[in-house]
């Protein structure tokens, strides 16, 4: 049904510019949001009854899930992008880069043309919030892309695909119980239609992470840590959500007395990191501090902001959630941690929780950011907290499924 909504475009669940081969006619408003809610319910309930059926002895082969999901992935790549316009915004920052242009400091807006009259007005004004990795892969887009923007978000849904599927191999391979991780991640249907459908690149920091948190159960050496670094690195230079990664792994070194093994994966995703941002300079980090302040209406803090204004100001509110939030998240995660089993690694779950954590308390929060903590979670059995979680980014995806109109 996803599919669907992404081959019956424009409408207002999808990009306003179709890119669709296989072409159906428009939706209306009414019926495209039915259309993808159902999607969205179906899937959710869809995935959490496969996940309880394998809890109770359903043993399916992994390569078949694998190969269906694939299936599935492939041919919605191939569709406009739904629930939201974040491709759009990948296009035209890739398109300024590509340029010659500078994406931290240029606006969509200020590119012009065909590419900013599909970004959302949300984002039309603000240079780019992502990493430089995510500024080239991006550029690498708009590149052959050119001056049709259908033709650059068609190249980032189809690399996204790739990285959502890159992604599910390392699972497979890497995971306790495959199969499991299979039902998880590359036959989940509510993931596919929210990652692959959405074309977000919160796939890529998932492949990369999945990449470090491998590396880091093999711990054979310090070259092996400095390589968990640098893919830690990597992962903050897509998405800077991916310090919780970061955190997450050099946190049970440091309480593991593991000093100098945390001392390396630290240093090596720092030097990573400033090494790629130098490319632009400091500079492209301001934006982040403009986004910092944003609140998403699914958030808490978007009940409680407006309490804070009233009772201190604007700015003193806005201060107030910035302090409180990394602290709700700390909370959060160690409450979640002592639900997860003890038998499981804790450079698995201790990200796993940071990640589900942050999703629950960020001002800021959308359905594709639970990417992070779906990937890892495929990586250890825990069912109630899994469910959970997939029933979280249901209900954030029935609030975030505009399409990029209006939100």
């Amino acid at each position: 049904m996803f599919g669907l909504v992404g081959a019956s475009a424009p409408n207002p669940n999808t990009l306003k510019a179709p890119i669709t081969w296989f072409h159906l006619p428009a939706m209306s408003g009414a019926v495209s949001g039915a259309a993808i809610s159902v999607a969205i319910v179906l899937s959710c309930v869809g995935t959490l009854r496969l996940l309880n059926a394998h809890a109770q002895g359903w043993k399916p082969d992994p390569r078949i899930l694998f190969g269906a999901g694939a299936c599935a992935v492939m041919a919605l790549a191939n569709f406009t992008p739904i629930g939201s316009s974040d491709t759009a915004s990948y296009a035209a920052y890739g398109r300024i880069a590509a340029l010659g242009g500078d994406p931290y400091v240029t606006t969509p807006a200020q590119l012009g043309g065909v590419y900013a009259q599909l970004v959302s007005d949300t984002w039309r004004h603000s240079p780019s919030v992502y990493g430089p990795v995510a500024t080239w892969w991006q550029a690498a887009a708009a590149f052959v892309g050119g001056d049709r923007p259908w033709l650059t978000v068609w190249a980032l849904m189809l690399a996204n695909a790739v990285a959502f599927l890159g992604t599910g191999y390392l699972l497979i391979r890497t995971a306790a119980d495959p199969v499991r991780a299979a039902l998880l991640w590359s036959a989940n249907p509510l993931l596919i239609g929210v990652l692959v459908g959405g074309g977000h690149l919160d796939t890529l920091v998932a492949v990369l992470a999945v990449g470090a948190v491998h590396m880091a159960r093999r711990a054979r050496g310090w070259h092996t840590d400095l390589i968990v670094g640098g893919l830690v690195g990597l992962v903050c230079c897509v998405k800077i959500s991916g310090a919780l990664v970061g955190v997450g792994l050099v946190w049970p070194l440091l309480c593991g007395g593991a000093w100098q093994r945390a001392v390396r994966v630290a240093g090596a995703g720092v030097l990573t990191l400033t090494v790629l941002y130098a490319a632009y300079g400091l500079h492209a980090l301001d934006p982040l501090t403009a986004a910092s302040h944003m609140v998403s209406k699914t958030s808490l803090w978007a009940v409680y902001a407006p309490f804070a204004t009233a009772l201190a100001g604007p700015a003193e509110a806005m201060a107030s959630v910035s302090i409180l939030w990394p602290l709700l998240t700390l909370g959060l995660a160690l409450v979640l941690h002592r639900y997860l089993p003890p038998e499981a690694p804790p450079v698995v779950t201790v990200p796993f929780a940071l990640a589900f954590a942050w999703i629950l308390a960020a001002p800021w929060t959308m359905p594709w950011y639970a990417a992070l903590a779906c990937a890892l979670a495929a990586l250890f059995c825990q069912l109630r907290l899994t469910q959970l979680l997939i029933a979280a980014t249901a209900v954030l995806s029935l609030f975030h499924n505009s399409g990029g109109h209006g939100w």
